[in-house]
C-alpha cells in the first residue's frame, strides 16, 4: 500500500507542451457498494493495472495498486467498468525537483487538462509552473471517478 498525497490543478496555457512526450491512458471504474472507495482498471501502452483507492481526507488517500494481465484489463474495460471511459494522454514534467503529470482528456472529457503533483507530506511547499492555474484538490468534480459519471463536456 501506498499513500497518495496529491494536489490538483487547472492548467492554463500550452508552456508546457514542449517539456515532454504524453502517452496514452484507458481507464474505468468498476461500481462498488462503498461510495468511499474506489476500484479502478487502466492501461498505459502495454501494462495494465487494477488499483483500489480509498476516501479522500484532504489530499491524502491509500492506494492499492497491481498489475494484471493485459487481456483481462481489456475484458474489465469492455465488460465490468461503468461508462464513458476515461481517456487521457498523460505527461510527466520534472519542475523544481518535483514531476507533474498533465492529463490532456480525450472523448466525452476532451477540452479538460488537469496538471497533479504528488507530494511527501500535505503542507509541502510547491513552487507552480507559469502553465498551472486554478487549484482544484478539493472539488470532487474533477476526480477520474467523477469525471467518468459526469464527463466534462456536459457540464
Amino acid at each position: 500500500m501506498t499513500v497518495e498525497i496529491e494536489r490538483k490543478f487547472l492548467v492554463i496555457n500550452d508552456n508546457w507542451r514542449s517539456l515532454g512526450q504524453g502517452e496514452m491512458y484507458r481507464q474505468g471504474y468498476i461500481s462498488t457498494a462503498n461510495t468511499m472507495t474506489t476500484v479502478r482498471v487502466r492501461i498505459i501502452g502495454n501494462e495494465a493495472y487494477l488499483t483500489i483507492k480509498s476516501k479522500t481526507e484532504g489530499i491524502t488517500r491509500n492506494e492499492f495498486e497491481y498489475p494484471i494481465p493485459l487481456e483481462d484489463a481489456r475484458i474489465m474495460l469492455d465488460t465490468l467498468c461503468d461508462r464513458p471511459l476515461i481517456e487521457k494522454n498523460r505527461y510527466k514534467i520534472t519542475q523544481h525537483s518535483l514531476i507533474w503529470e498533465i492529463d490532456e482528456f480525450q472523448g466525452e472529457n476532451q477540452g479538460l487538462i488537469i496538471a497533479e503533483v504528488e507530494l511527501q507530506h500535505e503542507n509541502q511547499m510547491i513552487d507552480l509552473p507559469d502553465w498551472v492555474g486554478e487549484e482544484v484538490s478539493h472539488d470532487p468534480k474533477y476526480y477520474n471517478v467523477n469525471l467518468a459519471k459526469h464527463p466534462y463536456q456536459t457540464w
